[in-house]
């Protein structure tokens, strides 16, 4: 796919590794459209206006999401909903309602993972639940609106650390990736202008970007 003149929508493209995206498709030359609401509901609000406006879709970044620290014992049914409404049923029903958009298009779907989906994080499980989900929301979409529409999936690892990790968990991090650094915002944009520019010829797949963390 050519980027030059396509028209995307990026969720959560507020901040971080969102942000990172947006600005690096409009430096493409991508029309980008942007959500930045933390809320799921916000991001399927964005969808249905989408729907509704009748206009053209050639690219969806899902990338809104949050990261909470929760405890097993501290988990209630609103955290947990949170985290699983903003970070799976959000994407899904964003998704669902770019498909007409997109297949007209024969356009791509890039769901943000993260390496949590394949590892467990102890103070994390609704988050690794979360992006497990995300892992088989990609292929099963993948094969329910192939061909006329790729969908695949990126899973950053330690990329745009939480800022309140110190420089001591910061380094020891970047000690034990087998690159010997962190990741950037910039690696992330990378893979998923490669998923959308760099090959027609993939769908269903994920692609980790975490410098050898999953391996080491």
């Amino acid at each position: 796919m050519e980027l030059q003149g396509r028209a995307g929508l990026v969720t959560g493209a507020g901040r971080r590794v969102g942000q990172a995206i947006a600005i690096g498709l409009a430096q493409a030359g991508c029309d980008v459209a942007v959500h930045y609401h933390g809320s799921a509901a916000g991001a399927e609000e964005t969808a249905g206006r989408i729907r509704a406006s009748g206009r053209r879709l050639d690219i969806l970044i899902n990338s809104a999401a949050i990261l909470v620290r929760q405890p097993v014992a501290e988990v209630t049914p609103e955290s947990w909903d949170q985290t699983l409404n903003l970070n799976l049923r959000a994407m899904f029903f964003v998704s669902q309602g770019a498909i007409p958009h997109l297949r007209r298009a024969h356009g791509k779907i890039i769901n943000l993972a993260d390496v949590a989906a394949f590892e467990p994080w102890p103070a994390y499980v609704p988050h690794c639940v979360s992006k497990a989900g995300v892992v088989m929301l990609t292929q099963g979409l993948a094969r329910a609106l192939a061909p006329d529409i790729a969908v695949n999936a990126v899973a950053p690892g330690a990329v745009l650390l939480p800022d309140d990790w110190d420089a001591a968990t910061r380094a020891h991090f970047a000690e034990t990736t087998p690159l010997q650094r962190l990741g950037s915002a910039e690696d992330v944009v990378s893979a998923v202008r490669f998923l959308l520019a760099g090959t027609d010829y993939v769908t269903g797949t994920v692609l980790v970007v975490d410098g050898g963390r999953l391996i080491r």
